[in-house]
């Protein structure tokens, strides 16, 4: 392992951090800002219900992932070159989009939305192959811990701070839908410094020689390893208790214990994301003494026991105390846990697949998030079964346990493989 405090002097963390901060913009600007600016307009909501199909790209980018790992641009490499070309793609899309009227265009608006959502989820798998392609093994913690700051920094910039700019609030005049978008737009270039500021990998894997070659070999590589089914289990279950208990902890804190709308936003939105932003930070840090292993192990307990804070809660009733100590540590583990499984994504990747590779495994990790909401309403709701607060939070903590039965199971294949990566 290299020098502890060498991990931390590398110019490519701050590149990285910057990156992290270009992917994250464009999500608000064609998701939640983009609505709030459609409903000043006067859309109509079922108008709006459907422009939220924007989002789809982000789902399935995982279909053209292939080309970017098969094809090279003619500057900056592979990686770098992508992330330009997407990047400035982008910021043409969001001028185009300034220039617009959600009311007088609406067709031509959505086209240019949809059109930055799919160069947007495109940076996204340039920018996820670059990370994993550059970053060391004693660094994937710290990396993916600066990649998920610079991405919600990105949110609050491109969500909440758009909306105060647009309308304007107390001392701040409004600047306009228009001009927000133009700043937006020009906040992108950001990430095009921070491209070309950074490095190429030190060992850079051929690109395939072909387009069937760079769909089929990802597929081959990482299914001729022993034990790979397992793996993919493990990725669909090692944040699955964790994403069980947030997808209703919304609702339950102010329908089931009786916060209000304004608490729940100061504190579970607030504080939440403080805690979630250090809980990264904090993780990223210890995995570089943990390694990858006892990150996730030690975080995946910690994840669990947070599930039961809200159990915790549940039984107190409507106590502030208790509240902030729920919300802070179940963000602040999850921030931590997801630190770790960035890394182990970022592990599981073959350099000379990269993109293909990680934007699959990032798909199939959502489907946790996707399907244990519906599940999580129906064993809550008073019409069907009806479960208690405590009991329903009491079943997270437990459906948080198979993940890391699964994770001590394959302790050795995760060890040789942080050992091969060093």
């Amino acid at each position: 392992m290299q020098n502890y405090s060498a991990v931390f002097r590398d110019r490519n963390l701050a590149v990285l951090l910057l990156l992290g901060f270009a992917s994250g913009l464009p999500i608000a600007l064609v998701g939640s800002t983009l609505q709030a600016w459609m409903t000043v307009e006067g859309v109509s909501l079922a108008t709006i219900g459907l422009i939220t199909l924007i989002g789809v790209p982000y789902t399935w980018k995982f279909l053209w992932a292939p080309t970017m790992d098969r094809f090279v641009p003619p500057f900056l490499g592979r990686r770098r070159g992508w992330i330009v070309v997407t990047q400035a793609g982008i910021m043409a899309g969001l001028a185009a989009m300034a220039m617009s009227s959600p009311r007088a265009d609406i067709l031509l608006i959505s086209m240019l939305a949809l059109l930055v959502a799919f160069l947007s989820a495109s940076q996204d798998i340039a920018i996820d192959a670059y990370r994993t392609d550059i970053a060391t093994a004693e660094q994937r913690g710290i990396v993916a811990a600066l990649n998920v700051l610079g991405y919600r920094l990105a949110m609050l910039t491109s969500g909440a701070l758009a909306l105060v700019l647009a309308a304007g609030s107390g001392w701040i005049s409004g600047l306009g839908w228009q001009n927000t978008y133009l700043l937006m737009a020009a906040l992108m270039g950001i990430g095009i410094v921070a491209a070309i500021w950074g490095r190429e990998p030190a060992s850079m894997a051929p690109a395939p020689r072909t387009l069937q070659a760079a769909v089929v070999e990802p597929l081959r590589e990482f299914f001729s390893r022993p034990g790979a089914w397992m793996l993919l289990l493990l990725i669909v279950l090692y944040k699955l208790g964790d994403a069980f208990a947030v997808s209703l902890s919304t609702a339950f804190l102010i329908r089931g214990v009786g916060f209000s709308p304004d608490d729940v936003g100061y504190v579970n939105k607030g504080m939440g994301l403080a805690a979630t932003i250090f809980g990264v930070v904090a993780g990223g840090t210890l995995m570089v003494k943990l390694g990858l292993y006892g990150s996730l192990l030690v975080f995946g307990i910690l994840q669990a026991i947070s599930n039961l804070t809200y159990m915790w809660l549940a039984m107190a009733g409507k106590s502030y105390p208790v509240l902030m100590v729920a919300v802070g540590f179940d963000n602040f583990a999850g921030g931590m846990g997801t630190a770790a499984f960035v890394a182990l994504l970022m592990a599981l990747c073959d350099h000379r697949f990269t993109a293909t590779q990680y934007a699959l495994l990032s798909a199939l990790s959502a489907v946790g998030r996707v399907y244990v909401g519906p599940a999580a309403g129906y064993m809550t709701d008073p019409q069907y079964l009806a479960l208690p607060w405590p009991l329903f939070f009491f079943i997270t903590f437990l459906a948080a346990l198979p993940g890391l039965a699964l994770l001590a199971w394959k302790r050795r294949d995760i060890q040789a493989m942080d050992a091969r990566a060093s």
